[in-house]
């Protein structure tokens, strides 16, 4: 049985301590490690997450999946799912959508998410036996169900060929909605379906990391949530909705 309460506790703690060091670091001269293609890495990113796991470890048994150092341990029951700094390229230039991303998986379902925005000092969290909240505010999900007065929020993995083929099948999806978002963060996708802001969130082959705590918030919060696809690398298509817009598609 999972003790909801005491790893809530963990996750927040840590992403408290991860988006305070990630406040510091701001605006300094930061060292890039990878620049390659359309993907980002950062040493900062590193740190943050020895930050997280350092903290979770101290505190937790279960194994830990981060993105930058990978599985901790063999695939178990429960498992920490860590993204240390969801919008690295965001980050970098100064865009403030970007945040903590830390979920409890069980059995690879996420049962707990916590996201820390900290550029707005808003901490995010919900799970599979409490409501949604942004610090001590229950948030939920739109009521609005029809794509044409909806927004749809996406993105397009770094991973992605780019090819005319895969914009055109985003273009036709583009068609049926009143507003399309391309943010840079999956999580903050997430959280803004959660909190009421747009009502869907989509993309295929994002990782694991990137969505796992916005879909528990997003559940939390009366939504519909969609991970399928599971890749050896841990990509996988998600879908979170509003449970409004019927047509999951």
């Amino acid at each position: 049985m999972i003790d909801f309460k005491q790893s809530l506790q963990i996750a927040k703690s840590a992403a408290l301590l991860a988006g305070e060091f990630l406040l510091k670091a701001q605006g300094s001269d930061l060292t890039i490690l990878s620049n390659q293609d359309r993907d980002l890495k950062l040493q900062l990113d590193i740190d943050t997450e020895k930050i997280i796991k350092d903290y979770i470890s101290s505190h937790s048994n279960y194994s830990i999946l981060g993105e930058e150092t990978g599985l901790s341990d063999k695939l178990s029951e429960f498992l920490w799912v860590i993204d240390p700094l969801d919008g690295t390229s965001n980050f970098l230039r100064g865009i403030p959508i970007s945040c903590v991303s830390i979920a409890l998986m069980h059995e690879l379902e996420p049962v707990l998410g916590v996201v820390y925005d900290f550029n707005h000092k808003e901490l995010y969290f919900g799970h599979n036996e409490s409501k949604a909240f942004v610090n001590n505010q229950q948030i939920q999900v739109s009521s609005l169900s029809l794509k044409n007065e909806s927004t749809l929020v996406t993105g397009i993995p770094a991973k992605t060929i780019y090819s005319d083929d895969e914009f055109n099948e985003l273009i036709s999806t583009f068609q049926s909605w009143k507003k399309i978002r391309m943010i840079g963060s999956a999580a903050m996708a997430a959280i803004y379906v959660a909190a009421g802001k747009a009502e869907r969130y989509q993309e295929k082959g994002i990782f694991l990391w990137d969505v796992a705590a916005g879909a528990s918030i997003v559940s939390a919060a009366g939504g519909k949530v969609s991970i399928t696809n599971l890749q050896p690398d841990y990509r996988v298509d998600a879908m979170f909705s509003n449970n409004q817009i019927e047509e999951m598609t």
